[in-house]
């Protein structure tokens, strides 16, 4: 039996390329890297892959105010250790407290079809997560990057053929997955939802921030996107390098939350995974079509806008927001400093 709530077909209009961009897109510090002498790929190699488990406090608190108005902010993560129950006695004080919980910003794309068009439309999402013209990832890949894939592929899928008619971009999502799987760590432990609990729990208001997307000819949509070439070699070789050198520092920076170590979160930044990724969806032909080109950018200015509003309506407001827009020099926080607004990071 079809659920028919399970075919919304948020973007998982179901091409696995756009569910990658709206999966990125809320959580875009997914898949960090190590920087500088705080997790040089010379020591990931050798650290073993331990999580920590059992409840944890997770970071503090970012402030940031303009005259005696507040918005504390949780910076959140993932993945994060499967084994950790979050629980922060700050947060909840803190957003019982507050007028309003401000949402991460989050797109969702919906396909203007009925219930039986949604039927009708399935076959063509499972062939849409192929290469154009059928092409294999040993045709497509070049011969040294096939045979790095051939030799990480045993680990995580066996001797399943199936993948290999996958575009590469669709490959690398579910080999990173299987990592993460491997490693002790999860997508699954959701602080955001944990935090809307919290503010229903205390009857704060949610003001969600969400980029909403109809795709008014679907069928359309998926002819072009199977006839797309995506250019995603980039994606499919930064995800090798990842799961290849990059989990020991996957799981330093799932501990450091964890554990509310913000100097060791601070040693951590995003690599080129999520970056070549994304471009490979947002520069495709059918990007524009669909209004994902710029997709990036309208979210920034949703929220932004969301929380100035926030500051100037209420005199606490809790939000909370991917990590790398909390620390990046050019994140969400940093555009409401060079705004006027004042940002103080936690002790």
């Amino acid at each position: 039996m079809i659920n028919a709530g399970t075919l919304t077909m948020r973007v998982s209009l179901a091409v696995g390329c756009l569910a990658f961009v709206v999966a990125a897109q809320a959580s875009p510090q997914s898949t960090p890297a190590s920087s500088g002498s705080a997790a040089s790929h010379a020591n990931t190699t050798v650290l073993p892959a331990v999580t920590v488990t059992g409840e944890q406090p997770g970071p503090g608190l970012w402030k940031v105010s303009k005259g005696d108005h507040v918005m504390w902010v949780l910076g959140t993560l993932t993945p994060l250790p499967r084994g950790m129950e979050w629980h922060s006695t700050e947060v909840e004080d803190t957003l019982a407290h507050s007028q309003e919980v401000l949402e991460a910003p989050k797109a969702e794309v919906k396909a203007d079809v009925g219930f039986f068009g949604k039927l009708l439309l399935m076959p063509s999402v499972y062939s849409a997560r192929k290469n154009p013209g059928g092409a294999t990832l040993q045709q497509i890949l070049p011969p040294q990057m096939y045979a790095r894939w051939e030799t990480v592929k045993p680990e995580y899928f066996g001797n399943d053929r199936s993948v290999e008619s996958w575009r590469p971009i669709l490959v690398a999502l579910k080999l990173y997955r299987k990592a993460l799987d491997k490693a002790g760590l999860t997508q699954r432990n959701d602080i955001n939802q944990l935090v809307f609990n919290l503010a229903d729990k205390h009857g704060v208001k949610r003001v969600p921030v969400t980029y909403k997307l109809v795709v008014e000819h679907p069928r359309a949509a998926l002819d072009a996107i199977k006839q797309t070439n995506l250019h995603d070699i980039s994606c499919f070789n930064q995800t090798l390098d990842t799961v290849q050198n990059d989990m020991g520092s996957l799981t330093q920076r799932a501990n450091a939350w964890s554990t509310g170590d913000i100097q060791a979160l601070r040693g951590f930044t995003v690599n080129d995974r999520y970056q070549s990724c994304l471009i490979a969806v947002i520069n495709a032909e059918f990007a524009e079509q669909l209004g994902l080109h710029d997709l990036p950018k309208r979210m920034e200015q949703a929220w932004l806008q969301a929380a100035e509003a926030a500051l100037a309506n209420n005199t606490q407001t809790f939000a909370v927001l991917p990590m790398e827009q909390v620390l990046a020099s050019d994140g969400y926080l940093a555009q409401l400093q060079a705004r006027g607004y004042t940002v103080e990071a936690p002790e």
